[in-house]
């Protein structure tokens, strides 16, 4: 993005282009200013919107700490409204401004971290910026795949690299870190680098960024999610949130829609960008998230009334006793989720997800180990449920043909009739708007139960859950069916014990 003269479109405030805005409490003051006028020196201008981003990104408490430290600063913005612009002048003027910040930039992959280096290597060769950079060969600038950095004259450094390849792992001491691709951001990672800014020397604080499109049903989106989540419901108090999206019924056609979601359109993200971006997505979901910016728990509904999930969303519900497993793969055996259920001590049932691994290109060949892990530290779980008509049948051929054993168990197959599934998706429905069924509110569960519609099996006036469309994901949802089956066929022992206490003779799996 070059600087361009004043528009009207350029003119609007940040309050007109984005959907949502959410701003930490306490707010007095700003960083922008000084960082505004560093990237005029470095030859840049921001339109309107852009300067009221960055005055609530770099905002101030009385105390001199960034607002947003504790929370970051999450943007759910489309592809083509230039993210990385915005937040890569902010990094560069900060870098320049307070000497020895340490930033790392991560992507969730190599290509896009890689691409992300490009383009900042590039405004960093600028004539205006290079007499910033660190002295010597190739001006600071380490091009190297893993070890891609750009260093500064006075101590800052700015280090790229992937999350897939397990960068920022092991880091202390870093001042900024940019979450890239937020949308496939697991827990873990996060855990693994959040860490890294404990120790930060920044005197206003660390900053966190969290930017992305809306995560695709598949996608490890549980961290992007939970950070909307709680900026929507108003219980965010340390957070900046920025959404810009278009409406959630938007025809993917309607060019007014179009300017909705992307507050750069037409004027810096020209017409051929835009219908070149429309062409090469693979279908109309995945423009309506990339593109403009829909959630997809906000524009489809399902089966399940979003009011009851989350009238029966108890974030203390455990289940104490008929404890079962229930497995799903998705479609070619790309990922794969496993559920647990069980009954409460109150007489309730609840489900819970155990794990769910989206591993595209590798298969499911986590899902057995995972599982003889689980048997082994919880022996009390009676049954490990999956229906064997489903993708998951060519996992069982490949692991035990025939026969399904897990290693230190006694678990046999017993065959169900494709009836109990249909009773068993019944039942979720009927516990959950009844209010006998209860969830923990895990995001990715969430993502696939609210989506989630009907298929009707024949004509016997049974259905299963069906996926609204190719990309939607309803394996959690479908384990869970499959682990609440299996949970209510066994039979309550007294009195009721913790999961892991009793032994594992005489367990089954329930194989649909």
């Amino acid at each position: 993005m070059t600087a361009r003269s004043p528009t009207k479109r350029s003119t609007r405030r940040l309050s007109e282009v984005a959907r949502h805005v959410v701003l930490p409490s306490g707010i007095v003051s700003t960083g922008w200013p000084a960082v505004r006028e560093k990237c005029r020196e470095f030859g840049d201008v921001f339109d309107e919107w852009q300067e009221g981003a960055g005055r609530a990104i770099l905002g101030k408490r009385a105390d001199g700490i960034y607002a947003a430290t504790v929370g970051g600063v999450v943007l759910s913005i489309p592809r083509q409204v230039a993210k990385t612009f915005l937040v890569g002048r902010i990094i560069f003027a900060l870098c320049v401004l307070f000497p020895g910040l340490k930033v790392a930039w991560t992507a969730h992959r190599t290509r896009t971290s890689t691409m992300t280096f490009r383009n900042l290597q590039a405004f960093a060769r600028r004539k205006r910026v290079r007499p910033y950079l660190a002295s010597g060969r190739n001006d600071g600038i380490r091009t190297a795949n893993g070890e891609q950095e750009i260093a500064f004259r006075n101590g800052s450094i700015i280090m790229f690299g992937a999350r897939e390849a397990g960068f920022g792992r092991g880091f202390d001491e870093i001042d900024v870190e940019v979450f890239d691709e937020a949308q496939i951001l697991t827990e873990k990672a996060l855990e693994d680098m959040v860490a890294a800014t404990n120790q930060s020397r920044h005197p206003h604080g660390a900053l966190l960024f969290y930017m992305g499109t809306p995560p695709r049903p598949i996608d490890p989106g549980e961290a992007f999610s939970l950070k909307r989540a709680k900026a929507l419901s108003g219980d965010s108090r340390d957070m900046v949130y920025i959404e810009c999206s278009a409406d959630e019924d938007a025809d993917p056609d309607d060019r007014e829609q179009w300017e909705k979601a992307n507050p750069s359109f037409p004027d810096r993200t020209p017409l051929v960008s835009m219908l070149r971006l429309r062409e090469n997505l693979a279908s109309d979901e995945a423009w309506l998230r990339e593109g403009l910016g829909i959630w997809d728990a906000t524009k489809s509904s399902g089966v399940i009334p979003k009011q009851s999930w989350k009238d029966q969303l108890d974030e203390h519900s455990v289940a104490a006793d008929r404890f079962a497993l229930g497995v799903e793969c998705g479609p070619d055996l790309a990922w794969a989720s496993v559920v647990l259920a069980g009954q409460r001590t109150d007489g309730g049932w609840h489900m819970e997800l155990d794990e769910d691994q989206h591993t595209k290109g590798r298969g499911v060949a986590w899902v057995v180990p995972h599982l003889e892990a689980v048997l082994k530290l919880n022996p009390q779980i009676r049954a490990v449920v999956a229906d064997v008509a489903g993708p998951i049948a060519a996992l069982l051929e490949q692991y035990s043909p025939g026969r399904w054993r897990f290693k230190g168990t006694r678990i046999e197959v017993t065959p169900v009739k494709v009836a109990e599934l249909g009773a068993g998706c019944a039942r979720v429905l009927d516990g959950i708007v009844t209010g006998w069924l209860w969830h923990i509110g895990q995001p990715q569960f969430t993502s696939a139960a609210l989506p989630a519609g009907k298929r009707a099996l024949g004509d016997t006036g049974m259905w299963v859950w069906s996926r609204k469309t190719a990309e939607s994901d309803i394996t959690p949802i479908q384990a869970g069916t499959l682990a609440l089956v299996g949970a209510q066929m066994s039979k309550p022992k007294k009195p009721m014990r913790s999961a892991g206490r009793s032994n594992s003779a005489g367990r089954k799996a329930v194989l649909l």
